[in-house]
């Protein structure tokens, strides 16, 4: 097993990849990632370059095919889980246009809509 050693290098890769991710500038974002997943780091770090370029892949999957409901599924379940249930409604709806027999996006998409009620009565 490698130690764990975090440069200046390896920090700043990360800090470049984390920056291009979040302008959506995808390609970059995973060349980074991918390069950072060669380098000795915090376990931490690699779990979430690993985290962001499996979030790459899916953007870029529906960005390929519109109409591969799998993909906006899980982009749904992840907005779902940062609470922002207005896109997770969106893509949850979008999966049951493409397929309206997918069990997991239905359960899903009820769940949306009683969270996002109560965080409503909540008044958040």
């Amino acid at each position: 097993v490698k130690p764990e050693i975090m440069t200046d290098d390896n920090i700043q890769i990360l800090q470049d990849a984390h920056y291009e991710f979040k302008k959506q500038n995808f390609k970059p974002a995973a060349a980074l990632h991918s390069i950072y997943h060669f380098l000795e780091c915090e376990a931490s770090d690699l779990a979430t370059a690993y985290n962001n370029r499996g979030q790459i892949k899916g953007f870029s999957a529906i960005k390929v095919d519109s109409q591969f409901e799998i993909p906006f599924y899980n982009r749904g379940l992840v907005h779902y889980r940062l609470g922002f249930f207005d896109d997770a409604k969106s893509d949850f709806q979008r999966v049951l246009k493409l397929n309206p027999d997918f069990e997991d996006a239905k359960v899903s998409l009820q769940q949306t809509l009683l969270d996002q009620q109560h965080k409503m009565n909540r008044g958040y």
